[in-house]
């Protein structure tokens, strides 16, 4: 994901989507931070309406934490044959173990993994972070909102892939 800082100004474009009728995205959030979470899964649905997206061709599902993202995006690729895209949320806070390295690379490289595959593209919307007001402040705060920047990357990946699709 980008910053919003990347975008010169504190907006958001989003993209207008090639097959908008057709369009189908699951979002996938963990249930661990729901401060955060559910704030960046809101983000998400917003940017998606905003486009024209249908609620009823918005699949959202929870899951209990944020390892389990993949398995549950791994299950959408191989079930949900229609989906143009998949986003995954999710927010790991740094704490006084090794658990969250390994969180975050169980996450990052079963994301890279299934995105490899050049099917439907995997979103990758999880805060890693040290404190919790950086994840705040990534999820509607001074920062943007992670969420709505994944849905406009998944916007923008789906369009190439039906581009694609089409040659």
């Amino acid at each position: 994901m980008s910053t919003i800082l990347n975008t010169n100004g504190d907006s958001l474009e989003i993209p207008s989507i090639r097959d908008k009728e057709n369009f189908r995205c699951a979002i996938f959030t963990a249930e661990w931070n729901p401060k955060v979470t559910h704030a960046l899964r809101d983000g998400a649905v917003d940017v998606l309406r905003k486009a024209g997206v249908d609620e009823s061709r918005i699949l959202l599902e929870d899951v209990p934490g944020t390892v389990e993202l993949v398995n549950a995006a791994g299950m959408a690729l191989h079930q949900m044959r229609d989906l143009d895209a998949i986003i995954i949320i999710g927010c790991v806070i740094r704490g006084d173990t090794p658990h969250f390295d390994y969180v975050c690379d169980i996450v990052a490289n079963g994301t890279a993994r299934l995105n490899a595959k050049g099917e439907t593209p995997v979103i990758f919307g999880v805060l890693t972070v040290n404190k919790e007001q950086e994840a705040l402040d990534r999820a509607g705060g001074c920062l943007g909102n992670k969420g709505a920047e994944a849905a406009v990357a998944a916007i923008k990946m789906a369009n190439m892939h039906n581009k694609i699709m089409r040659l």
